[in-house]
């Protein structure tokens, strides 16, 4: 069966493959943009889906034509967003583990841990 396929058959049912997965990528991609959205409300947003399903190609189309600009500026606010709160994440669990060695460092100069002691308590902050 399969090897009565030409070399042309199978290039264009690849195509075809591709082109309904860019097809729903991009479906997927307006209406999580669509359902993204705070400025638009519910009637907008309800219209803007009848028209991306009833007439899906020109519905992706003229989604992108409208909105493209709104969109990356969406994306690119989101990105930042979640930049931010991976920096302040990290900033907090390498802020409080530097701020419990470098209490221990001063325990340890006054003497009042050993060297192992000191170890542990770092070994500890670092989450080793």
């Amino acid at each position: 069966m399969l090897a009565d396929w030409s070399f042309g058959q199978v290039m264009w049912s690849m195509f075809i493959f591709f082109t309904w997965v860019l097809f729903f990528w991009l479906l997927f991609t307006v209406l999580a943009d669509l359902f993204r959205r705070h400025d638009v409300g519910g009637w907008a947003k309800a219209g803007w889906i009848v028209f991306v399903i009833v007439l899906p190609f020109l519905g992706i189309l003229v989604y992108f034509i409208a909105e493209g600009k709104g969109m990356a500026q969406r994306n690119m606010k989101q990105a930042q967003e979640m930049q931010a709160q991976q920096a302040q994440y990290a900033s907090a669990v390498v802020g409080g583990s530097a701020d419990e060695i470098a209490k221990a460092k001063q325990l340890l100069d006054s003497g009042a841990i050993t060297q192992a002691e000191f170890e542990t308590l770092k070994a500890k902050a670092l989450g080793v």
